[in-house]
Formats: C-alpha cells, sequence, structure tokens
C-alpha cells in the first residue's frame, strides 16, 4: 500500500501538470480545520490503490493555501471533490463527503466503466 500516491497541487503546479497529464483527474479540496475534509482525505490512498491500474491520477488542494485555484474552481465550502476528463475539462463535482463508493463511481462514469442500472440488470 506504500507505492501509491496522492499528489499535492498548488497554484503554483497545477497548470504544468494539467498540461503534461494524460489521465483522468480527481482532485480533493479541502481544509486542515474541517472534520469531512479529513475523513476524504483519508480516503484517498484507498481511491489511489483502487485506480492504481488505470489511467487515474488522486490530488488534493489545500484550499486555504491555494487562492488562485481555489477561485477558479470557485470552490465555496470544502471538501469539493472534482473529476476532470482526459480532455482537461470538469466532468463533476461534488460538495461535502460522500461514500468512498460514490467517488469510485464519479471516477468510473469518466472511464467509460459506469454501468447504467439497466445494463445491470440485463447485461
Amino acid at each position: 500500500m506504500n507505492d501509491v500516491k496522492i499528489l499535492e497541487l498548488s497554484d503554483k503546479n497545477y497548470s504544468d501538470f494539467m498540461e503534461k497529464t494524460e489521465s483522468v483527474v480527481f482532485i480533493d479540496f479541502y481544509s486542515e480545520t474541517c472534520p469531512p475534509c479529513q475523513t476524504l482525505l483519508s480516503y484517498l490512498p484507498n481511491l489511489a490503490t483502487h485506480f492504481r491500474d488505470e489511467s487515474v491520477v488522486i490530488a488534493k488542494v489545500n484550499a486555504a493555501h491555494n487562492p488562485k485555484l481555489s477561485n477558479k474552481f470557485m470552490v465555496r465550502s470544502v471538501p469539493l471533490s472534482v473529476v476532470i476528463g482526459k480532455d482537461k475539462m470538469v466532468k463533476k463535482a461534488e460538495v461535502g463527503l460522500v461514500s468512498m463508493d460514490a467517488y469510485i463511481k464519479m471516477i468510473d462514469k469518466e472511464l467509460g466503466k459506469a454501468k447504467g442500472f439497466f445494463s445491470k440488470l440485463f447485461g
């Protein structure tokens, strides 16, 4: 489990990283003083492990320390989770803490792995 990496994005490295990446990117905007944020931060290694064989980058951004990124993503409350597609467009944004399974589904959907209700029944 030690091989998983959570990328720390910042005002300084975000643009450079996004130019270079070919991956789906999951970003967690958090605050050090927010209990739900701490819970979500504890999920990140599990998400990184779950998607380690996929083209997915799990990242976090301290919202208070990175005002440019917080403004860019219009962060009004934390935690804020954002899924960015390989086309560099924001595909999903979720305010507040949801279940680990919900985060996995958000990323799976962007990877094209999500199955709709009917395909589960008849697939």
